[in-house]
Parts: C-alpha cells; sequence; structure tokens
C-alpha cells in the first residue's frame, strides 16, 4: 500500500509516525513522511526530520522523508492526490474531560478534504 505519513512535530504526529513505520515494516508499504510546519507545537520542522529519519533508519526500510512547505493540510491533500497515496495517516484527536474528541486544524482539513482513506492516531 502506498502511505503517506504527515507529521508536524507534536506527541500525536510522532504516535503516528512510530505505529506507520512498524505497520510498514510488517506490511511491506510504500511509506512517505511528509514533515509540515504546525504553528501549535515546540518541535522545529528539522527536528521532526531528524527524528522521522532515525524512526526509518531503525526499522531499516526504505521510506522517502521529505519536508513539505506551505500550509499544512492543503499540502498534504495535494501530495496525496498528485501522488496517489492510498492512505494519509496523520496524528490528533484528543479527548475533552468531557468526552468529546478534538482534533487540530491541520487533521480535520485533511479529513474534510482528502479524497483518499485518512487514518487518524490517537
Amino acid at each position: 500500500m502506498k502511505v503517506l505519513c504527515g507529521i508536524g512535530g507534536s506527541d500525536d504526529s510522532f504516535r503516528a509516525l512510530d505505529r506507520t513505520v512498524d505497520r510498514a515494516t510488517v506490511a511491506n508499504d510504500d511509506l512517505t513522511v511528509a514533515v509540515v510546519d504546525n504553528e501549535d507545537s515546540s518541535v522545529a520542522p528539522d527536528e521532526a526530520m531528524e527524528r522521522a529519519r532515525k524512526a526509518v533508519d531503525e526499522a531499516e526500510i526504505d521510506a522517502d522523508v521529505r519536508r513539505v512547505g506551505g500550509d499544512p493540510g492543503s499540502r498534504l491533500v495535494e501530495l496525496a492526490e498528485r501522488e496517489e497515496f492510498e492512505e494519509i495517516v496523520l496524528g490528533g484527536g484528543h479527548t475533552s474531560p468531557m468526552g468529546k474528541i478534538t482534533i487540530g486544524s491541520i487533521a480535520e482539513f485533511v479529513l474534510l478534504n482528502a479524497k483518499t482513506t485518512v487514518t487518524l492516531v490517537r
């Protein structure tokens, strides 16, 4: 399966990265990791790139890790359509004290606009 994992430096995105890399190892997925700018994250994009490369190297899989500039949600949707990814994997989703699930703006945009399957890792 051709999978696009979008990360922006949040803890949720790194959980999504870890799960996606684990699955790619077992399922032999064609994985691309797209590092996007996330203004809500304290992790710099360069640090997120380094962490993504390390995860891929440790898993000993052949995956593309790239930086994607511009509006994060729009760019992920555009990339998925242009390169015909079968799935987009993102981190996100927090449960409020009242039990309501809230998602970040990037994940919300991708969920509402992507024409492909979107998996949200919480």
